[in-house]
C-alpha cells in the first residue's frame, strides 16, 4: 500500500515512539510504500532545524542531515504539481494533498485537523496514525 505521511507525523515517528514510529518502521521494512514530495521534505528539513527539537535530535545520536539521509533510503520522492485550486482550510497543507494525488496513494496519515476533516478526499483515506495501523492490519 502506498501512503503519504504528513510532516507532523513524520517528525513524531522520527523522534518519539508510538504509532508514527511503527509506521516508519513498516516503511523501512518495505511493508508499506511511503511517498513524499520535495516540498514536504523541505518542510521536514526546516522543522528538524528548529532549536526546540535539538534535544530530541541529540537523543537519536544523529544530525538532522543524517535523519533526512536515512529517510531518503526508504521514501519514494515524487514531483507533485500544485493543486488547481486551494482545497484545505490551511493552504499550506495542500502540498500533502498534491503529493497524494501525484503519487496515487491510498492513504494520507496525519494528525492535522485541517486535513482530517477532508476524509475521504478524491477517494483517498485521511486518517490518524493509530487508525492507519489498524486499517493496514499491521498493529501497534
Amino acid at each position: 500500500m502506498r501512503i503519504v505521511i504528513d510532516t507532523n507525523v513524520l517528525l513524531s515517528g522520527l523522534l518519539w515512539h508510538g504509532a508514527p514510529h511503527h509506521l516508519l518502521n513498516h516503511a523501512r521494512n518495505g511493508d508499506i510504500e511511503l511517498v513524499l514530495s520535495h516540498p514536504m521534505l523541505e518542510e521536514l528539513a526546516e522543522t528538524l532545524a528548529k532549536p526546540k527539537f535539538a534535544v530530541m535530535i541529540q537523543r537519536t545520536e544523529l544530525t538532522p542531515e543524517q535523519i533526512l539521509n536515512e529517510l531518503h533510503v526508504f521514501v519514494e520522492s515524487v514531483i507533485a504539481p500544485p493543486l488547481d485550486r486551494p482545497v484545505c482550510r490551511d493552504p499550506d497543507d495542500d502540498i500533502v494533498l498534491a503529493c497524494a494525488l501525484a503519487a496515487n496513494v491510498s492513504m494520507i496519515v496525519t494528525g492535522d485537523n485541517d486535513l482530517l476533516v477532508l476524509h475521504p478526499w478524491q477517494g483517498i483515506e485521511i486518517v490518524k496514525p493509530a487508525e492507519a495501523l489498524q486499517q493496514l492490519s499491521i498493529g501497534n
